[in-house]
C-alpha cells in the first residue's frame, strides 16, 4: 500500500455522484412505466359527463350524443306523443319499469325527469344493435297498433316512446336510462345523478 493518504472527500464526492446519476436514471425509466398506467385524456373523456343544449331539440325530434362510448338518445316528446304512453301499458313486458333499467327518479310512466324530455342509452338489451327511432303511428310494417318508438330490424324488438318493451319481443327489458341531471330548463347532463354535484 502506497504511503500516500487516500483524499475521503474525493471518494464522497465521486460516491454521491455516482449515486445521484444511478437516481436519475431510475427516475427516467420508472416514470413512464408509472404514467403508462395513467389513463389518458381521451380515455378521461370517454366516461366524462356530457352537456345537451335542449334548445337545439325541436319537439318531437330525437338528439344523438355519444356518453362513455354509447349512443344517448335525447328525446324531445310533444303531448301527443305523452298521451300515447298509458294507452298500451298491457302490451308492454315491464310497463311499471320494475327491473332496474332506471334510476330511481326516472322510475315513472314516463321514465323521465321532465316528462316532454327522454335521456334514453340507444342500445337494444336482446344483444346490442342500435334501434331505429319510428316516430309515425301505425306504419304498414309495424302494424296499425304501433304508437310509435324504437324498433330493432336486427332481431325486431319494438320500444315505445318511454323505452319500454313491448312483448313478444326479443330484448328482455327496457331500454337503459343513464344517470342524468337538469343544469337548467335548457341543459341536461348525462353521467350525473340528479341531486349530485356536476
Amino acid at each position: 500500500m502506497s504511503d500516500k493518504s487516500v483524499d475521503t472527500s474525493k471518494r464522497r464526492f465521486l460516491v454521491t455522484m455516482a449515486s445521484a446519476a444511478g437516481g436519475v436514471a431510475t427516475l427516467g425509466v420508472a416514470a413512464p412505466f408509472v404514467m403508462s398506467m395513467m389513463p389518458s385524456a381521451r380515455a378521461k373523456a370517454a366516461g366524462a359527463p356530457v352537456e345537451v343544449d335542449l334548445s337545439k331539440i325541436e319537439p318531437g325530434m330525437l338528439l344523438a350524443v355519444e356518453w362513455r362510448g354509447k349512443p344517448v338518445w335525447v328525446v324531445n316528446r310533444t303531448k301527443e306523443m305523452l298521451d300515447m304512453l298509458s294507452q298500451h301499458d298491457a302490451a308492454l313486458t315491464d310497463p311499471g319499469c320494475l327491473v332496474e333499467q332506471q334510476p330511481a327518479y326516472c322510475k315513472n310512466a314516463t321514465r323521465s325527469i321532465k316528462p316532454a324530455y327522454l335521456v334514453v342509452v340507444g342500445i337494444c338489451t336482446h344483444l346490442g344493435c342500435s334501434p331505429t327511432f319510428r316516430k309515425e303511428v301505425g306504419p304498414a310494417d309495424l302494424g296499425a297498433d304501433w304508437p310509435g318508438g324504437w324498433f330493432c330490424p336486427c332481431h325486431g324488438s319494438r320500444f315505445d316512446l318511454a323505452a319500454r318493451v313491448f312483448k313478444g319481443s326479443p330484448a328482455p327489458t327496457n331500454l337503459v336510462i343513464p344517470p342524468h341531471k337538469y343544469l337548467s330548463d335548457t341543459k341536461v347532463m348525462i353521467g350525473v345523478d340528479q341531486g349530485a354535484a356536476a
